[in-house]
């Protein structure tokens, strides 16, 4: 077999061996994520919050019945309900369920508890994540508070 023909052959093998699921690992990965915005939150750092978000036009961020497009309108969106600091409260995350979306991306569903804020509340989310650069990123957040009686 010719040496291009060789590479080729093995080019397609290896592409064809690729993962349409994410591991246990790329789950694990994902939980870090999450656990890290959780930390940040709750010592007030929305800045550090952010960083689960892939960083750039596409992150999509809906809640509130509002659609937010890109980081920066998301940061914005959440520096402008919420003052840094202690008055951001404590946030739990919780439930989480992780269904693969081929081998580069997972959907994430769970609950949120904000409590020790005005903007106390609670509710389920989903969360888009797509590996990007070899990191896991959240590229769609819908989050849905539940109503207040």
């Amino acid at each position: 077999m010719p040496r291009t023909t060789s590479c080729l052959f093995l080019l397609n093998l290896l592409v064809g061996c690729r993962s349409d699921h994410i591991t246990t690992e790329d789950e694990t990965a994902i939980k870090d994520v999450l656990e890290r915005q959780e930390a940040a939150w709750n010592r007030g750092d929305i800045r550090g919050f952010m960083e689960g978000y892939h960083q750039g036009p596409d992150t999509v961020f809906t809640s509130s019945a509002k659609i937010r497009r890109g980081w920066d309108a998301t940061l914005a969106a959440y520096e402008a309900k919420y003052v840094e600091g202690d008055a951001m409260g404590q946030l739990d995350l919780t439930d989480f369920e992780i269904q693969s979306v081929g081998g580069d991306g997972a959907v994430v569903m769970g609950r949120f508890i904000l409590t020790d804020t005005p903007q106390a509340s609670t509710g389920v989310f989903s969360l888009v994540f797509a590996r990007q650069q070899g990191a896991w990123g959240i590229i769609h957040d819908h989050s849905s508070a539940e109503t207040k009686p």
